[in-house]
């Protein structure tokens, strides 16, 4: 069955400061539950803040580093979600579900692509 990455973007300026609610917390814990019932999830989290890391660049044949936070840009990776479905279809509707729980006045995205091999 082919493998699928779901990256989770989001803009990381814009991210509640109040944390998340109960309600949230408990609607994500119930999916998560359901789709590695499934089968379907292999590996999933968060990641820490970009002011946490570092991008690293070739170009010119030089490496160059750059420390976050990058406030250049404004959608950055979340997270992640690494799925073994039976097509792209069903890790689309995984990824929409997961899309759905979060609340209405947040902007949450995901790039869906399937890994090769």
């Amino acid at each position: 069955m082919p493998r699928f990455l779901s990256m989770i973007r989001i803009d990381e300026q814009n991210l509640p400061t109040d944390g998340f609610t109960l309600e949230f917390e408990q609607r994500m814990g119930a999916l998560m539950e359901e789709i590695t019932k499934a089968g379907v999830m292999l590996d999933t989290a968060g990641l820490l803040p970009t002011a946490k890391g570092t991008r690293v660049t070739w170009s010119g044949g030089k490496l160059s580093y750059t420390d976050g936070p990058f406030t250049e840009t404004k959608e950055v990776i979340g997270g992640y979600a690494l799925m073994q479905c039976k097509d792209k279809a069903e890790a689309l509707e995984w990824t929409k579900r997961f899309l759905e729980i979060h609340p209405d006045d947040w902007t949450v995205g995901a790039e869906l692509r399937e890994i090769e091999g």
